[in-house]
């Protein structure tokens, strides 16, 4: 199961990613940032061999998106949380399976200023909340994507130079916190707890180059189904995009 924020579908299909996809072979691809409708994309990327995908699209044109592939029919597909102000700029999509729900999502960035930080962490709330309250009794939960915060200072390169900076304030690390206390694991850091483990880079500094980088992107996985998880890794030779993928073996 991989995840990989694209940074504009349409931009990432002229860099080879169809046969990175054919030759990393994921059961199950998230994407995140697909900057795209539907209807502007061509065939090959909507039917992929072997896949059916599922499309959530912002209102606005080239902004946001999500979507996943997979080679396992769910049970149910959902788009969207059911609250407008999130739903217009297409943040998640949730594939159902028998044992687990899939949420693949794109957090907000809070970059634009305190309302959208705030619009960000009312988003972690709605997200988890729906969660909470639909599925956790009765299924696993994993949580995929771009979450648009380091959680410690392990998961960036400076974390002095930023503490005061959007991605790496107190209020979206605290609640990365209140996500793993809900009772969910950051299942990288079962399988790698060094340094220098980053998803996201810098391009118009070429951070990448010099490994100046964030991990943003996560797979939080619920308890109960963490122990079914035997591999989590970056992916950091794959290019195309500004984030990296990232993928994690489940047993289930």
């Amino acid at each position: 199961m991989y995840s990989f924020n694209v940074n504009g579908i349409r931009a990432i299909h002229k860099k080879g990613f169809l046969e990175w996809v054919n030759n990393a072979k994921p059961d199950i691809l998230c994407i995140q940032e697909t900057k795209a409708q539907v209807e502007q994309l061509p065939d090959e990327l909507i039917n992929i061999k072997g896949y059916k995908s599922y499309w959530h699209s912002a209102e606005k044109k080239g902004y946001s998106g999500v979507a996943i592939y997979t080679k396992i029919e769910p049970e149910n597909v959902i788009y969207g949380i059911g609250n407008k102000i999130f739903d217009i700029e297409g943040r998640v999509i949730f594939i159902e399976f028998d044992k687990f729900i899939l949420a693949n999502a794109y957090f907000p960035n809070g970059g634009r200023g305190p309302e959208r930080v705030a619009y960000k962490l009312e988003f972690y709330d709605e997200l988890f909340f729906y969660l909470e309250k639909n599925y956790r009794e009765r299924k696993g939960v994993i949580v995929v994507g771009d979450y648009n915060t380091a959680h410690k200072e392990i998961d960036l390169a400076r974390p002095k130079e930023n503490e005061n900076n959007t991605g790496f304030l107190p209020e979206e690390r605290k609640w990365i916190d209140n996500i793993i206390n809900l009772g969910y694991t950051d299942i990288f850091r079962e399988f790698n707890k060094e340094p220098g483990q980053y998803t996201y880079w810098d391009m118009f500094t070429r951070a990448r180059e010099r490994n100046i980088g964030w991990r943003i992107d996560y797979f939080m996985v619920s308890n109960d189904i963490a122990k079914n998880v035997t591999n989590a890794q970056i992916h950091n030779d794959i290019f195309g995009s500004d984030h990296c993928p990232i993928s994690i073996e489940l047993k289930i």
